[in-house]
């Protein structure tokens, strides 16, 4: 059984797909698939992708996440309340998408400096915050903002600490050293298609160190398509070939690899994922 830890299945791409889509995911052995929230105002459509498809006997299972992408502006600013409504809901198994984003900031953001972002920084605490009432865990973007995600994590109490929520670094792109010190927080690492595009050998290496029992594996779908599909829309049938990539570089089977990966996705959202 294969489990996509991180997919958009709301996006309009997919959503019009969607019952292709599952049957793909199904023929793949895909069971079950984490619908993540990067906005407030598309969380009800996250929410009932999950509640509409909470039994696994009719097909691939979904949960769900709250949260809102650090990249997100002109949104509904969420507050703890709003995480801490929205989290308790039957299905709602972490909290996020959220962290920070600094990619291309100076042409994205209007020549904005590091500073300038704390607006970046105080949403991403206030979703720690959500989390650790809630005992849910965290779902961690960084991009070209690891020392500052890093830094906040630890000043957040988020340091494998008995009041940490604990969570996952999706569709990790930093470095070795970036692994380590989110592993050394109790964090999971999770890899995405970009594990296989021909540019990734770094990134490979790092798959290479982290340990199988903190590993996840996902589609960002619809983004990332993986080899042999990159550049088409993704899917999250097509985790089966993160997974490959994966068993190849740990000597693996693929299967085996998806069992791991499951296993650990239950480890992570232990006591969650029960039907509701």
């Amino acid at each position: 059984m294969y489990t996509d830890s991180h997919c958009h299945l709301n996006f309009p791409e997919l959503r019009s797909d969607l019952p292709a889509i599952r049957t793909a995911m199904r023929a793949a052995g895909v069971e079950r698939a984490l619908c993540i929230c990067t906005r407030l105002e598309e969380f009800e459509a996250v929410h009932a992708l999950a509640l509409d498809h909470a039994n696994p006997a009719e097909g691939p299972a979904f949960w769900a996440t709250v949260g809102v992408h650090p990249d997100e502006e002109g949104v509904t600013e969420p507050s703890l309340e709003d995480l801490l409504n929205r989290g308790r809901l039957p299905r709602v198994i972490g909290i996020g998408e959220t962290g920070l984003d600094y990619y291309q900031m100076e042409e994205r953001k209007g020549g904005r400096a590091v500073a300038d972002m704390e607006w970046q920084r105080q949403r991403f605490r206030t979703h720690i915050r959500a989390a650790q009432a809630l005992r849910k865990p965290l779902v961690i973007h960084t991009r070209e903002a690891s020392a500052d995600t890093l830094a906040i994590l630890k000043e957040e109490g988020e340091d494998a600490s008995p009041g940490s929520a604990g969570g996952v670094f999706h569709c990790f792109t930093e470095t070795a050293e970036v692994a380590r010190a989110g592993l050394d927080l109790g964090f999971y690492i999770s890899f995405s298609g970009i594990l296989t595009f021909k540019k990734s050998e770094e990134l490979r290496e790092v798959a290479r160190f982290v340990p199988l029992d903190r590993m996840l594996i996902e589609t960002d779908s619809p983004y990332l398509a993986p080899v042999p599909y990159r550049g088409k829309t993704n899917n999250p049938s097509y985790v089966v070939h993160v997974a490959r990539q994966i068993a190849e570089l740990r000597g693996l089977t693929p299967e085996a690899v998806a069992e791991i990966t499951s296993r650990n996705f239950e480890q992570l959202f232990s006591g969650c994922l029960a039907p509701a």
